[in-house]
C-alpha cells in the first residue's frame, strides 16, 4: 500500500509537472503574438503563478513520491541504467531551468508590471520571450526522455 502511494504522488507530480510546462508555454506563446500589453501582462502573471502552484509542487511531488518509491521497493538508485539515466535527465532539465529559464522569466514578471496596463513593450521582453521558448523546448527535452525512461525501463 505504501509503494502505491507513493507512485500515485510520483506520477501525480510528473502529471501536474510535464502538465503545467507545456500548456504554459503554448498560452504564453499564443498571448505574446496578441501584441496586447495587458494579455502578455496579465500572461506572464500566470506564468508565475501556475509555476509556483503547479510546477514547483509537482516538482516536490515527482522527487519525493519517486525516492519514496524506490526506498519501499529497495531499489538501488544507481543500479539500474535505466533509474540512474532518469535522474540524470531529470537534473539535466533542472539545471536548465534554474539558470537559464527561472531568470528570464524573472526578469520578464518584472518587465511586464511595467506595460500590464498599456503601455509599451519593450524589445528586451521579446528577446526574453524567443529565449524561453527555445530553452524551454530544450528543457522539456531530458524530462520527456526522463518519462520515457520511467516507463519503458529499456535496460
Amino acid at each position: 500500500m505504501a509503494y502505491d502511494i507513493a507512485k500515485f504522488l510520483h506520477i501525480t507530480g510528473i502529471v501536474m509537472l510535464m502538465g503545467n510546462i507545456t500548456a504554459t508555454a503554448f498560452w504564453k506563446v499564443f498571448a505574446d503574438r496578441t501584441r496586447d500589453p495587458r494579455i502578455i501582462g496579465f500572461a506572464q502573471r500566470l506564468v508565475t503563478l501556475t509555476d509556483w502552484s503547479l510546477t514547483f509542487w509537482g516538482i516536490i511531488l515527482t522527487i519525493g513520491g519517486g525516492y519514496g518509491a524506490a526506498w519501499i521497493a529497495g531499489l538501488d538508485l544507481f543500479g539500474s541504467a535505466w533509474l540512474l539515466w532518469s535522474q540524470v535527465m531529470f537534473v539535466i532539465a533542472g539545471m536548465i531551468w534554474l539558470i537559464i529559464l527561472v531568470p528570464i522569466q524573472i526578469r520578464q514578471a518584472r518587465v511586464a508590471k511595467g506595460f500590464a496596463q498599456g503601455g509599451e513593450i519593450p524589445d528586451s521582453y521579446r528577446r526574453d520571450s524567443l529565449n524561453w521558448i527555445i530553452w524551454g523546448l530544450i528543457g522539456t527535452v531530458p524530462l520527456v526522455a526522463a518519462v520515457w525512461l520511467m516507463v519503458a525501463k529499456p535496460y
